[in-house]
């Protein structure tokens, strides 16, 4: 499954191989697949007789009705499907009878991209890029847990297991359940590297093969809907939830990322002392010196805070390694090709497509603009003072949701990377989710609280 433009004569190919595979797999029901501006998938379902109306970019939804779209007085809009992301689902297939989906775009009725789709968001990214003379290729790792649903089939707050990192059964309790989401994410495309339980107790990881920038986000999205449809059919719950369990480590979604030029990595140097271009520096520069204003994005919810603290192994300092885990910015080991940037602060509530997008964007601005990286940080960060850290020049994150919708709105790289309607949406969004917590009342309030006073 990919995400790339293809020409008319590969389209014409392509789409003749989906007609093939409807009548093979006796396909009946389509799902229209697209995401809002959470990143939460939405779909519309038709029958396979209307393949060709669908190819033509013919089905029209209510924009208006979806949140962040459309004003009700300009609601009409239409799916554009990517013929390169039909795939049939594996959990439907049965003796004479199955379905499958595509992921869409969003346009205008007049064929034009609609702005306020992210996937049209990245794909004005990637564009970017291209220009420069660079393909985006990004490398995802989404963390989950899984929980017990109860007999109604509702999510409960209890873990499935108590395993630890890398533990297999008869410890590990997700071991069938992610041995069935490999089996059908295999079966709709994806290359899947590695398999395995996390350090928390309940998380889980399956990590699939890097690819451009589009095709990325089209299978970070599907990876979190079969994650969770996998899982229900065995009566747990799935959440990408960044904390859902206090003291434990939450889950995050490191991002590794690398500009091509041709066939060859920009970012590698054999000459350079870590192997690392000019660019690969000045892409780190731009990510630092514009991180603060893209973490509402990468890190959307009020809970992704609850993450982002010292003791559980994610990043919140403002420093770069080569191989030091506690720097918001690592350099995995492998070179050559494989070169790359991982950035290790965001997590999978994200939408993948505007996350992909914003760390792109300031990657590409450290290298237009010359912007020099800072010394590495080696040393071990979470064991150090607040004064050291001050010393050493080593900034934070933003500590709260409404912290960081103040960076997004203080810098430019979220309006310049999102487009105004998207921009306008998201931070009016943002800024009513921190007031609705703000004025709520909690539990951890009345448990201290109410007796006491």
């Amino acid at each position: 499954m990919t995400g790339t433009l293809i020409s008319n004569a590969s389209a014409e190919a392509t789409l003749e191989q989906i007609r093939e595979t409807i009548k093979e797999k006796s396909v009946e029901l389509l799902h229209l697949q697209f995401v809002d501006i959470e990143g939460i998938l939405k779909h519309v379902t038709v029958t396979s007789a209307q393949l060709e109306d669908v190819v033509e970019g013919k089905m029209m939804f209510d924009g208006s009705s979806i949140k962040g779209f459309s004003p009700i007085n300009k609601s009409d809009l239409y799916l554009q499907p990517d013929l390169n992301t039909f795939a049939v689902l594996p959990w439907t297939v049965e003796e004479g009878y199955s379905e499958a989906r595509f992921l869409c775009s969003a346009a205008n009725p007049d064929g034009s991209p609609f702005e306020g789709d992210t996937r049209n968001v990245l794909k004005k990214t990637v564009e970017r890029a291209a220009d420069q003379g660079y393909t985006i290729s990004v490398g995802p790792e989404l963390e989950f847990f899984l929980f017990k649903n109860d007999d109604n089939g509702y999510a409960t707050t209890e873990l499935t297991d108590k395993a630890g990192y890398f533990e297999p059964s008869p410890h590990d309790l997700g071991e069938r359940v992610r041995l069935e989401i490999y089996r059908a994410l295999k079966a709709m495309g994806f290359t899947i590297e590695a398999s395995h339980h996390e350090v928390a107790e309940g998380q889980h990881e399956i990590n699939f093969k890097y690819s451009d920038a589009l095709t990325a986000a089209d299978l970070s999205t599907t990876y979190k809907w079969v994650v969770k449809t996998i899982a229900k059919k065995f009566g747990m719950h799935a959440t990408f939830m960044p904390k859902p369990v206090f003291g434990i480590n939450g889950s995050g979604m490191h991002v590794n990322m690398s500009f091509f030029e041709g066939s060859e990595n920009a970012f590698f140097d054999p000459s350079d002392d870590l192997q690392l271009s000019d660019k690969a520096y000045k892409f780190i520069a731009g990510l630092l010196e514009n991180v603060k204003s893209f973490t509402a994005v990468t890190n959307p919810l009020v809970n992704s805070y609850k993450r982002l603290v010292p003791g559980y192994e994610a990043p919140c300092y403002l420093a770069w390694s080569a191989s030091n885990r506690s720097a918001l910015i690592r350099i995995p080991a492998k070179r050559g090709l494989a070169t790359r940037v991982e950035l290790r602060c965001p997590d999978p509530s994200s939408n993948p497509y505007l996350t992909f997008a914003v760390i792109a964007s300031a990657g590409l601005d450290g290298i237009e603009k010359g912007l020099e990286a800072p010394a590495p940080i080696n040393d071990d960060i979470f064991h150090m003072g607040e004064e050291e850290r001050a010393f050493r020049g080593i900034d934070n994150l933003p500590g709260s949701l409404a912290e960081a919708v103040k960076e997004l709105e203080a810098g430019e790289i979220a309006f310049n990377t999102l487009g105004e309607h998207v921009y306008n949406e998201y931070v009016s969004m943002k800024k009513a989710e921190w007031n609705s917590y703000r004025t709520a009342v909690h539990s951890w309030e009345i448990d201290n609280y109410h007796s006491k006073f």
